[in-house]
C-alpha cells in the first residue's frame, strides 16, 4: 500500500539510499530540509528551535527520522560530541512532539525513529537483544537519550519503532568506506585486539528491514537492524582482505586510533555482541544472513 512518508535526515549515506527505495516502492515521500527548500517535496524546519510546521507533519502516513552528525566523521571533541547528541535528540524531539499535538485523527499512524547498537555499550562476548538494558559509554548514553525523546508520539498512541542499526556496509558509505584504500593498499588489519565483535549488516537488508518495518503494524518498540551472524573485528578483516585478495597483517595498534580519533576511538574498540530477536519473530528474512556475501555484495553492487 502507498503512504505518504515524511524524512528526516534524508541527505545521509542510509537517507538518500532510503529515500530512493521508498519511492522505488511507490510511496510519496516528502523531505525535512534545514535550508530553504529547493524542489517541491521538500519543507524547511529547524530542530534546534523546535520549530516544524504541523501541517506537514498531519499530512504524513508515517514519519521516518535519520537524522544525526556522523559519529565517525571527524574527530571528537567536547563540541563535536554536543552536536552528536542534539542532531539526534533535537531532531527526535521536535518530531515527536509534533505528532503528539496533532488531533488524533491527524497523527501519523507510525514513526520510525533512528538509533543504534550503541544503546548496549561494550557487551565483551555477551550476547545482547532487544529486551537488554543500555550499557555504559557515550554512545550509550546519547541512545537512551535519543530512543526516550520519541515517548510523546508513543504517548499520543502511535506506533513508533526504534530502529537500533548496526553497521551498514557499503562501499560509498559507513565503516568500509574507510577501510577500503588501506586494505587495498595491503595495509590494513585488524583494529586493537581484533577480539570486539561487530554487529553488520548489509545495505540492501537493512533497506529492506526498514521497509519491512514500515508495513508492519504490529511490531513497535527497539528493533536491532542487523544481521543474524555478527563476526569479531579480527574475521572481519580477514574476509575483507581475502575479498580484495590482498594481506591483513597490520594491525592498528588500540593507542594509534586514540591519537588519531580521540573520544571515538574509544567506541572504535568497543564490542557489541547483537543479534537481532524482533525481525526474525516478525518473519524477515535476509539476503545477506552470513559477512561474505554481504562483503561482496558491499564491493559490487
Amino acid at each position: 500500500m502507498s503512504m505518504r512518508i515524511l524524512m528526516a535526515g534524508v541527505s545521509g549515506f542510509l537517507g538518500t539510499r532510503l529515500v530512493d527505495r521508498l519511492t522505488a516502492d511507490g510511496h510519496q515521500i516528502t523531505r525535512l530540509v534545514r535550508r530553504p527548500p529547493r524542489r517541491p517535496d521538500e519543507r524547511q524546519w529547524d530542530p534546534s528551535a523546535a520549530q516544524l510546521d504541523p501541517t506537514v507533519v498531519a499530512a504524513a502516513d508515517a514519519v521516518v527520522n535519520l537524522a544525526g552528525a556522523g559519529v565517525g566523521d571527524k574527530r571528537w571533541n567536547e563540541d563535536y560530541k554536543r552536536l552528536i547528541r542534539s542532531s539526534r535528540v533535537d531532531t527526535t524531539t521536535t518530531l515527536a512532539i509534533t505528532i503528539a499535538g496533532l488531533a488524533a485523527a491527524d497523527r501519523p499512524a507510525t514513526m520510525l525513529n533512528a538509533s543504534a547498537v550503541g544503546w548496549y555499550g561494550n557487551t565483551g562476548d555477551r550476547v545482547v537483544e532487544e529486551d537488554s538494558p543500555a550499557g555504559e559509554g557515550f554512545l550509550a548514553d546519547v541512545c537512551r537519550v535519543w530512543e526516550a525523546a520519541t515517548r510523546p508520539a508513543e504517548d499520543a498512541g502511535v506506533r513508533v519503532v526504534r530502529l537500533r542499526t548496526g553497521l551498514p556496509l557499503h562501499r560509498d558509505g559507513g565503516m568500509l568506506k574507510p577501510q577500503l584504500l588501506p586494505f587495498r593498499l595491503g595495509v590494513g588489519g585488524k583494529l586493537g585486539s581484533g577480539r570486539q565483535w561487530l554487529p553488520w549488516i548489509s545495505l540492501q537488508d537493512w533497506l529492506d528491514a526498514v521497509a519491512f518495518l514500515l508495513a508492519r503494524d504490529d511490531v513497535a518498540g527497539p528493533v536491532n537492524v542487523v544481521g543474524p551472524n555478527p563476526v569479531t573485528n579480527a574475521d572481519f578483516a580477514r574476509e575483507l582482505a581475502r575479498q580484495l585478495h590482498r594481506p591483513a597483517i597490520m594491525p592498528v595498534p588500540a593507542l594509534a586510533l586514540k591519537i588519531a580519533l580521540g573520544g571515538f576511538a574509544h567506541e572504535a574498540l568497543t564490542s557489541a555482541r547483537v543479534l537481532p530477536a524482533v525481525l526474525p519473530r516478525a518473519g524477515f528474512t535476509w539476503t545477506h544472513p552470513h559477512l561474505p556475501a554481504a562483503l561482496h555484495a558491499a564491493l559490487t553492487e
